[in-house]
C-alpha cells in the first residue's frame, strides 16, 4: 500500500517518477491568469490567519461546506476565524474523492510542512501552527510567491481599474512580475441598460473621453487599452456564456448603443447582436497590441437568485452550461481570420463534453506563424482536478498537439493555490510515464519527451506570450 501524498504521489510508473522529478518539479511557474488581488501584492500583504489566506473568497470550500450541512454564518457570515476552520476540518474528511482533498494537503504539505490529514481532531493544531507561521515575515504575500519559485502572474483586471498596485510593485523593484490582463466584460453587459449606463460613466470618467456615442465607448476603451499596454499588460481575457456571432450592420450596432445608453430595454436578438459586434471589436484590439485572446465560456452562473440577493455574486452557486455554441465559434474565429485579424488565442470550455469540439476547432485556424497559435486551454473551474486535467490533455493529444500546449494557471484569488502547477505537472508526466511504459512511447526519446514535460510545464508559456 502506497503512502498517501508521498514524493511519488499520482506518478504510477517509474517513467513517470523520473520524469516529474528530472525534469517538471524544478521548473519556475508562469500563472498566466489568475485573480489575485493585486494590493495584497503592492502591498506585501500579512495574513491574520489560516482562515483569511484559505477560506477567504473560496468558493470550492464554501460549496463543499454547505453540501456538508455547514450553516452559512460559518462559512460567509459572522463566526470568528477558528470557528470558521474547525467547520472546514469537520467537512475536509468527507471531501474524499472530491479533488478538494488533494489540493487541501497539497497546500498544507507544501505551504506550510504539515504532514498530516485535516479533522477535527487536527483543526486546533493545523490552525495555531499555520496562523502561527503567518505571523512571520516569511509568509508575507510577496514570500509565498517566492517559495513557490513564481516567476510571473497576471491578474485579471477591468479596463476602468488604475492599475496603480501593477505600478507600485513593479516600481518597488519586486523580481517577480505582475501583470495586468485586459477583461472588458462589462463593456458588452448590455442586458442590463442601468449597469451599463454606471459602467460607461466610470469608463468615461477614467478615460477623459466624454461618451455619448458607441464611437466615443470605442475611443474610452481604445485609451485605456493603450494604458494597459503601457503597464506591460499582454493578454486579455474575455468570459462569456458562449460565443456570439449574429449578423449585424455598423448602423444597427450605434442604434442599440443609443438605446440601452438612454435606459432601454434591449430584445434578446439586439443584446446577441451586440455582443457579437463587441466580441469582434475587442478581438481585432488584441490583434493590433499584438495580445494573446483568452476566451472562458460555458459557465451558468449566479443560479441562486435568493442567495444572491444575500450574498452577492461569486459566493458559489454557478454551474456548468450546456450551450450549442460549436457554429458560433467557428464563424467567429473564420471572420477574424479572412480579415487577417486573428490573435494568438485560447479557448478554454467548461463543459468536458465539448473537448473534443474545441481540440478540432482550434486547428482549423493554426496557420504556422507560431508555434500553437490556438490553444485549447487547461482543465478550467469545476474541470481543474485530475480527471478534468486528463480528458483535456487526451483530447488535445489526440486530435493536436500536447507538446505545443501553454500549460497550466491557477485561475485563483489564493496565495496558496501554487501547487496546482505541481498537480497538474504530475499529471502530465503520468500520462507520458505510463504511455512509455506500456510500450506506446519509446523509451529511447525519454530524453525528448523530458524536454515536451519541461516545455509544456514551463518554456512554451515563457515563449507564446513572451514573458
Amino acid at each position: 500500500m502506497k503512502k498517501f501524498m508521498d514524493e511519488n504521489f499520482l506518478l504510477q510508473t517509474e517513467t513517470a517518477q523520473r520524469l516529474y522529478h528530472e525534469h517538471a518539479s524544478g521548473m519556475p511557474i508562469i500563472d498566466y491568469h489568475c485573480h489575485l488581488t493585486p494590493s495584497m501584492v503592492a502591498d506585501d500583504y500579512r495574513f491574520k490567519s489560516l482562515t483569511e489566506i484559505w477560506l477567504g473568497g473560496d468558493h470550492y470550500k464554501w460549496r463543499a461546506m454547505r453540501t456538508n450541512g455547514i450553516d452559512e454564518k460559518y462559512i460567509t457570515g459572522e463566526s470568528s476565524d477558528r470557528e470558521k476552520f474547525e467547520k472546514w476540518a469537520e467537512t475536509v474528511p468527507y471531501t474524499m474523492r472530491n479533488p478538494l482533498y488533494h489540493w487541501t494537503h497539497l497546500e498544507l504539505k507544501t505551504g506550510f510542512g504539515i504532514d498530516k490529514p485535516v479533522s477535527p481532531e487536527t483543526a486546533r493544531e493545523i490552525y495555531d501552527e499555520c496562523t502561527s507561521k503567518l505571523q512571520t515575515p516569511e509568509y508575507s504575500a510577496r514570500n509565498i510567491m517566492r517559495r513557490y519559485k513564481v516567476e510571473v502572474v497576471c491578474t485579471t483586471d477591468d479596463p476602468v481599474d488604475s492599475l496603480e498596485h501593477h505600478i507600485k510593485t513593479r516600481e518597488d523593484g519586486f523580481e517577480i512580475k505582475m501583470l495586468p490582463t485586459w477583461r472588458p466584460d462589462k463593456a458588452m453587459a448590455v442586458e442590463n441598460p442601468a449597469g451599463f449606463r454606471t459602467y460607461m460613466e466610470k469608463l468615461s470618467e477614467v478615460s477623459e473621453v466624454t461618451i455619448s456615442s458607441f464611437d466615443d465607448m470605442i475611443a474610452a476603451l481604445r485609451k485605456r487599452q493603450d494604458f494597459f499596454a503601457e503597464s506591460g499588460c499582454k493578454l486579455s481575457d474575455h468570459g462569456i456564456e458562449e460565443f456570439y456571432a449574429e449578423d449585424y450592420s455598423d448602423s444597427e450596432i450605434k442604434a442599440i448603443f443609443n438605446k440601452v445608453y438612454g435606459g432601454q430595454e434591449l430584445s434578446y436578438m439586439e443584446v446577441l447582436k451586440f455582443k457579437s459586434a463587441m466580441l469582434v471589436i475587442f478581438a481585432e484590439m488584441n490583434k493590433e497590441k499584438n495580445w494573446t485572446q483568452q476566451y472562458h465560456y460555458g459557465a451558468i452562473r449566479n443560479n441562486n437568485t435568493r442567495l444572491l440577493k444575500e450574498l452577492g455574486p461569486d459566493t458559489g452557486f454557478d454551474s456548468i452550461g450546456t450551450f450549442l455554441t460549436a457554429k458560433a465559434m467557428s464563424k467567429f474565429f473564420d471572420t477574424l481570420d479572412k480579415r487577417n485579424r486573428l490573435a494568438k488565442t485560447i479557448v478554454y470550455n467548461l463543459n468536458p463534453a465539448d473537448n473534443e469540439m474545441v481540440a478540432t476547432m482550434i486547428g482549423n485556424f493554426q496557420d504556422g506563424s507560431v508555434a500553437g497559435k490556438m490553444q485549447f486551454g487547461s482543465g478550467w473551474w469545476f474541470l481543474d482536478q485530475k480527471d478534468g486535467m486528463e480528458k483535456q490533455m487526451n483530447a488535445l493529444s489526440v486530435l493536436g498537439l500536447l507538446s505545443r500546449f501553454v500549460g497550466m494557471l491557477t485561475d485563483s484569488r489564493s496565495f496558496l493555490s501554487y501547487p496546482r502547477h505541481e498537480y497538474f505537472r504530475r499529471t502530465l508526466c503520468n500520462l507520458f510515464g505510463n504511455d512509455v511504459e506500456n510500450g506506446l512511447l519509446p523509451a529511447s526519446e525519454l530524453t525528448f519527451i523530458g524536454k515536451i514535460v519541461e516545455d509544456v510545464s514551463y518554456n512554451n508559456a515563457k515563449n507564446f506570450f513572451r514573458f
